[in-house]
């Protein structure tokens, strides 16, 4: 190997650690995060509670074409 080759080595190495010192936190918060859900499940499990249901990932606010509907509806109902 020349020099070109292993000062690219060590700046891809460089950036790979950089990356792995970013991304490590995040990585182990989620597994921290998951730990505690599943002591939170079984601690309810084991007092015979039920777990509490997943919200839906919809949003409850209604769309555009939900709002201009029901005002259409509206101006009808005013209207006769």
């Amino acid at each position: 190997m020349n020099t070109n080759q292993i000062e690219a080595l060590i700046g891809l190495s460089a950036t790979f650690g950089i990356l792995v010192l970013l991304i490590l936190p995040s990585v182990l918060g989620l597994v921290r995060e998951r730990r505690i859900d599943r002591q939170i499940r079984e601690a309810q499990e084991a007092r015979g509670e039920r777990p509490a249901q997943k919200s839906s990932s919809r949003s409850t606010v209604p769309s555009t074409a939900t709002w201009y509907a029901e005002g259409r509806r509206s101006k009808k109902l005013v209207n006769s």
